[in-house]
């Protein structure tokens, strides 16, 4: 009986292996699309000038934003699992 030898390749860092792939650069990029577009959506419809919002509400807008960015490209119809 003959077996192979096995080849193992060093696979680098966890870290690493996780940045480089695509689908982690999509997620960061729709991260921050939908921040900017929950931001713009919040600032628009307040209809105030920058300096009479409060902190909180921009954070809490950035943050939705983001969660429905981070959602759109991670829930399972987006992998195609309907």
């Amino acid at each position: 009986m003959e077996f192979k030898q096995l080849d193992l390749k060093p696979q680098g860092s966890w870290i690493r292996r996780t940045i480089s792939a695509p689908r982690f650069k999509t997620t960061v990029i729709a991260i921050v699309v939908g921040s900017v577009l929950g931001f713009l959506f919040f600032y628009i419809t307040e209809g105030r000038l920058m300096e009479s919002m409060p902190a909180n509400e921009v954070i809490k807008s950035f943050l939705v934003g983001g969660f429905f960015g981070l959602f759109i490209t991670n829930s399972p119809c987006a992998r195609g699992r309907c």
